[in-house]
């Protein structure tokens, strides 16, 4: 009966070749008529809005004051998210952008007799903007979170999915403004452009597959298929 019903799946196929019917346009997609190729991007195509990155503890920065060479090193922020300097002293680097951290170190100089300092400070390594990616992938554990990390680009970070990964039951864990909160993801519904490939951020938890907190969406699991958009939920 199988074979039957996919012989007739191809015959309906080749018949709509056959007569050359026009893919039709949805709310999803617009379909470029008489394009045989897909063009290349231009220059506005490839810039997007960077997220700001964060500076965390045991993250690794470049700090240079121009002319001042003897204050320009490259330093580690300790376990509590400061960094120490001469003259300046300690300051607390965490949750700082890269160029807020300048105007706070420019501000100490000015009043340790720097006339006019010219600060840069650059992020070099970080190992505080991560997320954990667990579950049916190859290779689970903590990946560095660029600022255009999605999660199908989260799971590729992670090698992929394995052979036992069920696509429509990837969770995605995260805590806004002290709340709990995870969202259900169908992988192929994002591939076939269902809905957009969610953005992830430094502290998510992805879990592919089976998980606690799947369960929790045990409900809306078999339902999955079928939703036209991710399923957010908040823990109580």
């Amino acid at each position: 009966m199988r074979k039957i019903c996919i012989a007739l799946l191809i015959v309906v196929a080749l018949s709509a070749c056959a007569r050359n019917e026009p893919l039709v346009s949805t709310g999803r997609l617009t379909v470029v008529q008489d394009s045989a190729t897909l063009p290349a991007p231009v220059r506005q195509d490839l810039i997007t809005a960077d997220r700001p990155a964060l500076i965390g503890p045991l993250d690794t920065i470049q700090v240079d004051v121009f002319n001042v060479p003897d204050l320009s090193r490259e330093m580690q922020v300790d376990a509590s998210g400061r960094i120490a300097m001469p003259l300046v002293g300690t300051i607390d680097a965490r949750g700082k952008t890269a160029q807020e951290l300048a105007v706070m170190v420019e501000a100490a100089l000015r009043g340790r007799y720097v006339r006019n300092p010219e600060v840069t400070v650059n992020i070099k390594s970080s190992v505080s903007q991560v997320v954990t990616i667990d579950g049916q992938v190859i290779e689970p554990g903590l990946y560095p979170v660029t600022n255009q990390m999605t999660l199908l680009r989260a799971i590729a970070s992670a090698k992929g999915m394995n052979e036992f990964a069920r696509t429509e039951e990837v969770v995605i864990l995260r805590t806004v403004e002290g709340r709990k909160m995870a969202g259900l993801y169908n992988i192929e519904a994002i591939r076939r452009g269902a809905y957009d490939d969610p953005p992830i951020y430094a502290n998510d938890v992805i879990v592919v597959g089976d998980s606690p907190q799947r369960r929790l969406f045990r409900d809306f699991v078999s339902l999955a298929p079928l939703l036209a958009a991710p399923l957010i939920a908040v823990f109580q």
